[in-house]
């Protein structure tokens, strides 16, 4: 996370610094990405870099948690939209990361966030469901999910459906980019893995 320092910073330059930083993560993944070009593109003195921040991966995946808590955000809106049902928000959201994850803007910052997912780039994404602290959005989030339609026995199964929806989620978004899906191939592919886990995957 940022040092209080970043956030004495005016709002401006704080963007200014963040735009920067999207700038590269977009250029290349994380391993390959350099401070230099950020300081330069920021127009800030490298040590004034590390008074914001200790490092790339630090400012990195400060972006990923803004994003996160965005996501999340969304979720919550979503699932009241749709009054509490769990798999009509997954692909009501399913559909809004096509099309932003698609935007050019935005698109190659992603793709090389996807394309070079590992388990802390999935931890941090998904932060609402493994993180201790985030322990009461959590519950939050259950309370709204109309689990009457669910053949669930106990929250506890509920936030395991709620990993596997979240599992085959990000595995689609990720096969969105590895296989340079269309966004009408990702959703048709999605719906159907999303139908099947409906239906359950062994008959009676």
């Amino acid at each position: 996370m940022p040092k209080q320092t970043f956030f004495h910073l005016s709002k401006d330059k704080q963007d200014t610094l963040i735009h920067a930083a999207k700038q590269e993560f977009s250029r290349v993944p994380l391993h390959e990405a350099s401070i230099a070009n950020i300081i330069k593109s920021a127009g800030i003195p490298r040590g004034s870099f590390y008074q914001y921040f200790e490092d790339k991966d630090d400012l990195f995946y400060y972006l990923l948690n803004q994003l996160a808590e965005k996501n999340n955000q969304r979720f919550i809106s979503v699932l009241n939209e749709k009054n509490g049902d769990l798999f009509e928000t997954f692909i009501a959201t399913f559909e809004f990361m096509i099309n932003v994850h698609r935007n050019e803007e935005h698109n190659n910052f992603f793709k090389n966030v996807y394309l070079n997912m590992n388990y802390k780039h999935e931890k941090t994404l998904a932060k609402n469901v493994y993180e201790e602290n985030q322990k009461s959005q959590f519950l939050n989030t259950l309370k709204l999910i109309d689990t009457s339609n669910l053949n669930i026995q106990d929250e506890q199964e509920l936030h395991h459906v709620l990993k596997i929806l979240m599992g085959v989620t990000f595995q689609n978004i990720v096969q969105l980019f590895v296989r340079e899906y269309s966004g009408d191939e990702a959703l048709k592919n999605y719906l159907v893995q999303m139908d099947l886990l409906k239906r359950g995957l062994q008959k009676k």
